[in-house]
């Protein structure tokens, strides 16, 4: 395959940016993404060029690392896919491929296509744990958990953290993890004694962190890998709105 790369070249936050061509010849179409672009950057190398920056770890779908917009989708056309999954068989001979970092206020770009996801950690570092003494590991079984609530807290612990959901959002809002790391521990005993507090901490720290307000779009659930639904963020605005107003009977 003979590939065009439009890829984002940016030298630092400071940088105005700007997109770049690179043509690429001989691309197996069982390459990974990835792989493609690490073939670039051997030839980038070699003739005496900066290589393009991305992030990547794992490579298999698990760390939340890879996350770029190609072709304006967060992670690529395929669905439920990581961009370190995507293979260049999805592609077509001749394509022009346009390659961008995450675009969010609360993401800025380091160098190229890495951006700085530090944000979500202060989330949370906000309440997304159990602090409260749960006492030794119980016997399996010993707390009985409903089948729906098993299955909905699975499903949300599921989340990468790889930020596709705020890249994708009109509002740059990162509401989709704030529900996913609320909604595993809410659902499940030993989340339950620092419900409330957790809810609205992280919500404020999901403000504060520069994000945009969610106003049901969809789209972060489009573009997620994992395919946490959009109703975990209505498990989050009923937990917040409970929470919020316990604090007001409180006051």
């Amino acid at each position: 395959m003979k590939l065009t790369l439009r890829i984002w070249r940016q030298n630092g936050r400071a940088d105005k940016g700007r997109m770049v061509s690179y043509q690429l010849d001989d691309v197996s179409p069982d390459m990974s993404f990835l792989e493609m672009l690490d073939v670039l950057n051997e030839r980038l190398t070699l003739e005496g060029e900066e290589p393009v920056a991305f992030d990547h770890d794992c490579r298999e779908g698990i760390c939340g690392m890879c996350g770029m917009v190609i072709n304006g989708v967060a992670h690529g056309p395929e669905r439920a896919t990581t961009t370190c999954q995507l293979h260049m068989r999805h592609f077509k001979d001749g394509d022009t491929i346009d390659i961008e970092p995450w675009r969010a206020r609360a993401f800025p770009v380091v160098k190229d296509l890495v951006v700085d996801r530090s944000a979500f950690d202060s989330i949370i570092q906000a309440g997304g744990y159990v602090s409260a003494p749960t006492g030794s590991a119980p016997d399996a079984h010993a707390t009985p958990v409903p089948k729906a609530n098993a299955d909905a807290a699975f499903e949300a612990a599921a989340c990468i953290g790889c930020g596709a959901c705020v890249a994708a959002c009109p509002n740059g809002s990162g509401m989709l993890f704030t529900a996913a790391k609320i909604t595993h521990l809410g659902l499940l005993p030993q989340g339950q004694p620092e419900r409330s507090s957790r809810v609205v901490d992280m919500v404020a720290a999901h403000d504060d962190a520069g994000f945009g307000g969610c106003t049901n779009a969809g789209e972060c659930t489009t573009v997620c890998p994992k395919g946490i639904p959009l109703t975990t963020i209505g498990r989050l605005n009923r937990d917040f709105l409970k929470a919020s107003a316990k604090r007001s009977d409180n006051a």
